[in-house]
């Protein structure tokens, strides 16, 4: 994908202060058309297209209430603000606005991971990933990833940090480095901060495993995922290596409590010898047999011990990975998109598609419409071009079903009012 042209960065202005979205403005159709604002009924009567601008400006000024909240000083409300960001970019391709406005937006991520508390630095680690995903493979995702990483790995380094923001650390930093890295060595030496994390999870060679709480558990799965991300990129040369250091011991995670990280294990290795038989089609495990055994009990587990609920989760997920190490085969998934299909055939794309879809949440389909960066990354080639026609009559039907429920409200308001009226008068009559 070739590189944006770097642009000036302006300012967003000092606009009015606004609230966050609500689950309703979360929606793409909310937030594309004149129904998630108060004042749509009235300028709509001036027309469509009218309609349409002031619903823009409407949006791009909550948005900048969201940015300068982001630098309030209160924390609820930087918090707030970043969970709007966080929305908007989910659900809507902002890329020239953002532009505009990327390096604000950086600073006010890197004040919040540096000041904030807990729940506003997971927020913030979010909405990185998110400006990532927008800007795409460039050099002004480049600029912001290089402004965040070395806060990123401090954060993952840091024993004594917040142990959900290092969580949130983990898995922003493995989707900016596939996004924004421009060095692949430097994608391989923050896989290393990785390794050095979900390693200790391990068996060690005395056969003794390190107890770990429930949260340091996940700061290990989500180090491990992140890892097996990168590794959808790493050269032939890099998986060989990783194949000979890793394939031994990551076995050893198939037999950890957390469900959880069983599975992230079994992907792990699914894509692990998926990368195999691609660098070498002779590829051949030594202990393919014992490995297959372990896997085929987890795909049939009926242990007493383990919660119902857990077996229920990993049973479909490992007769997936042992058909994928025992004879390399993948059930291939079909996801629909518009008038559009895409299909994930393998742990590499798979891995990729979960990753993104974890930011991106339910916006994930619109992404594959319409964000030129996704589109590239699964070969989709550039956005579908719409017929105007098509596009302006979908709109219509939106905005006329939009007036419809506006005036049938104010009905139900007025009828509802005027009987009160008369309650009234009868009351002070009598």
């Amino acid at each position: 994908m070739p590189r944006s042209k770097k642009r000036s960065n302006k300012g967003g202005g000092q606009p009015r202060r606004v609230q966050p979205f609500s689950d309703e403005d979360a929606s793409i159709e909310t937030l594309s058309h004149c129904s998630s604002f108060s004042d749509s009924v009235s300028v709509a009567e001036e027309g469509g297209d009218v309609c349409e601008e002031a619903t823009q400006e409407d949006f791009e000024y909550k948005l900048k209430g969201f940015i300068d909240s982001t630098m309030d000083k209160s924390a609820k409300a930087r918090q707030s603000a970043l969970r709007g960001l966080k929305t908007a970019m989910a659900s809507k391709i902002l890329y020239e606005f953002i532009l505009e406005r990327r390096m604000t937006i950086t600073d006010s991520i890197e004040r919040c991971l540096k000041k904030g508390k807990g729940d506003e630095q997971c927020a913030a680690a979010s909405l990185a990933c998110l400006l990532c995903i927008q800007l795409g493979a460039g050099i002004e995702s480049e600029d912001v990833f290089k402004t965040l990483k070395p806060i990123f790995k401090n954060i993952l380094a840091d024993g004594t940090a917040n142990i959900q923001t290092r969580q949130a650390c983990a898995t922003s930093l493995g989707v900016c480095s596939l996004v924004a890295a421009d060095d692949i060595l430097d994608v391989y030496a923050t896989m290393e901060c990785f390794e050095s994390l979900f390693a200790k999870s391990y068996v060690k060679e005395d056969g003794t495993r390190s107890a770990y709480n429930a949260q340091t558990t996940v700061l290990h799965i989500n180090a491990l995922l992140s890892w097996t991300l990168l590794l959808t990129i790493c050269s032939n040369t890099e998986v060989k290596k990783i194949l000979k250091k890793h394939l031994p011991k990551l076995p050893s995670l198939l037999d950890c409590d957390d469900v959880n990280m069983r599975i992230a294990a079994g992907e792990t290795l699914a894509l692990l010898f998926e990368l195999a038989r691609d660098v070498d089609a002779e590829f051949e495990y030594e202990d393919l047999e014992s490995l297959c055994a372990k896997l085929r009990a987890l795909a049939t587990d009926g242990n007493k011990h383990r919660a119902k609920n857990d077996k229920r989760k990993q049973r479909p997920v490992f007769r997936d990975v042992l058909r994928a190490v025992e004879e390399g085969e993948f059930q291939t998934e079909m996801i629909k998109f518009g008038a559009e299909r895409m299909y994930i055939d393998s742990w590499v794309i798979k891995r990729t598609y979960d990753a993104f879809t974890e930011f991106v949440g339910s916006g994930m389909n619109y992404h594959l419409q319409a964000n030129e960066f996704i589109r590239n990354v699964f070969e989709l080639g550039p956005p579908m071009m719409v017929d105007a026609a098509t596009l302006k009559a979908m709109k219509i039907s939106r905005f006329e079903r939009h007036l419809y429920n506006a005036a049938a409200f104010k009905a139900r308001t007025k009828a509802r009012n005027k009987f009160r009226d008369k309650r009234v008068d009868i009351g002070e009559f009598i």
